[in-house]
C-alpha cells in the first residue's frame, strides 16, 4: 500500500470475488451465473439503445423502476436500482450503519464483513446451528441493525417467511435488510412486507435468475423515506450509475417472464438432478433453495476436490473458513455441465482408491 492511504484502510480485508480463470476453457460452476444467456427481448432493447451512448442515462431509471415496480406489486417510490446489488449493500450501508452496530451470520455472503469494516460498523457475527441454518433468536429484539442473505450463500439454507416478519417487527427502530439474491429459486419473497414494515430493505439482483451477471444490476424494495435516502447517496457519489444498455437489458428482462419463468424452472430441476448424482458418490450437501449445492465428500476435502477439479477443467468454489472448509460450492449449470461435473468427479475419487 502507498504511504497516502489512511490508517482505518490499512487492515481493510477486501472481498475476494470468484475467480476467473483465462489459462484454459473451463466448465465454470464457481460464480453463481446463470447457465443460460440474456432474454432474446433484453437483448433486442440493449442494442437498440447502444446507438444513443453518446447520450448520458436516465438518473432516475424511470422506465426500469416502473417495470419492476409492476412487477413487484409495489409504487414506483418503494424502487431504488443500483449498480448491481453490491452498490444497494453498499449504499445501505453507508447511509443506515456507518458507526453502528450491525448483526449478520457469520457464515454468509463476504461482503457484508467487508462493507461493515469499510463504513467502521461494529459486526457482530450471529453462528449458524450445526446444520448451517440460522437461529432467529439471535436477531430478535436486539435493537441493532440486521442483514441478512435469505436464501443463505453459501449454505443456500432458506429461512421461513414468518421468521423474517418477527425479526423485523421485534426491531422496529432499526434496519433490516434481506438480501435476496437467490429467491428466485425457492421460497417466498419479503417484498410484501415492505407495505407492513418501514424498516425493511429487501435487496435483489439481475446477475442470478435474470442472466445478467456481467451487466451490473440490482434493486432494492423498501418504504419511500428509505428509499428518498438512498437517492440522496447516489446523486451525491455517482448519478449516473446505471449505463443505458444496462437500463435496456434489465427492462427486458424483467418484462420477459416466459423466458424468466424457463430458466428458473430449468435451474431447479437440475438442482434436484444435480443433488442426486452427488448423493450417489457418497456426498452430503445442505438443503438448498439457490441456484448451488453446498456438497461434502466423506473421503476427499473440499480444498482437493476443488484443486482437482480445477485440474480437470472445472471451476468449483472452495471456501478456506475452518467452518465450512470440507464444503464446496457448486454453481447448477445446464445438464451437459453436471453430467461433466460428475463424471469428473467419479475419475478423482477413483484415483484416490
Amino acid at each position: 500500500m502507498s504511504k497516502f492511504l489512511k490508517s482505518e484502510f490499512a487492515g481493510l480485508k477486501e472481498y475476494t470475488p470468484g475467480e476467473q480463470p483465462r489459462d484454459k476453457k473451463y466448465v465454470k460452476l464457481n460464480t453463481n451465473e446463470s447457465p443460460f444467456h440474456p432474454s432474446k427481448k433484453a437483448l433486442e432493447l440493449a442494442i437498440a439503445e447502444a446507438e444513443n451512448s453518446n447520450l448520458y442515462p436516465d438518473p432516475e431509471c424511470k422506465l426500469l423502476k416502473e417495470a419492476i415496480a409492476d412487477n413487484m406489486g409495489v409504487n414506483l417510490d418503494n424502487i431504488f436500482i443500483g449498480n448491481g446489488s453490491d452498490e444497494v449493500l453498499s449504499f445501505s450501508f453507508m447511509a443506515f450503519f456507518s458507526g453502528l452496530p450491525v448483526i449478520f451470520p457469520e457464515i454468509s455472503y463476504g461482503f457484508y464483513k467487508v462493507y461493515a469494516q469499510l463504513y467502521g460498523c461494529k459486526s457482530v457475527f450471529a453462528p449458524l446451528k450445526t446444520d448451517f441454518s440460522i437461529d432467529i433468536n439471535d436477531y430478535i429484539a436486539k435493537n441493532s441493525h440486521i442483514v441478512i442473505a435469505n436464501p443463505n450463500a453459501p449454505t443456500g439454507m432458506l429461512l421461513a417467511l414468518n421468521d423474517i416478519e418477527e425479526i423485523i417487527k421485534s426491531n422496529p427502530d432499526k434496519i433490516v435488510i434481506i438480501d435476496e439474491a437467490y429467491i428466485d429459486f425457492g421460497g417466498k419473497s419479503a417484498v410484501p412486507l415492505v407495505k407492513k414494515y418501514d424498516n425493511l430493505i429487501v435487496s435483489r439482483t439481475f446477475s442470478k435468475s435474470r442472466s445478467l451477471a456481467g451487466a451490473r444490476l440490482g434493486f432494492a424494495v423498501a418504504d419511500a423515506a428509505i428509499i428518498r435516502d438512498l437517492e440522496k447517496i447516489k446523486f451525491s457519489t455517482n448519478p449516473y450509475n446505471i449505463n443505458r444498455t444496462t437500463l435496456a437489458l434489465g427492462l427486458g428482462a424483467i418484462k420477459d417472464t416466459a423466458y424468466f419463468d424457463e430458466c428458473c424452472a430449468k435451474i431447479i430441476k437440475n438442482r434436484t438432478y444435480t443433488a442426486l448424482q452427488l448423493k450417489k458418490l457418497g456426498f452430503t450437501m445442505t438443503d438448498s433453495y439457490a441456484n448451488f449445492i453446498f456438497a461434502k465428500h466423506p473421503d476427499i476435502s473440499g480444498e482437493e476436490l476443488y484443486l482437482a477439479l480445477k485440474e480437470k477443467g472445472v471451476l468449483v468454489r472452495h471456501f478456506t473458513d475452518p467452518k465450512i472448509t470440507d464444503y464446496n460450492r457448486i454453481t447448477i449449470g445446464t445438464r451437459e455441465e453436471t453430467d461433466i461435473l460428475i463424471a469428473k468427479i467419479s475419475e478423482i475419487l477413483e484415483e484416490q482408491k
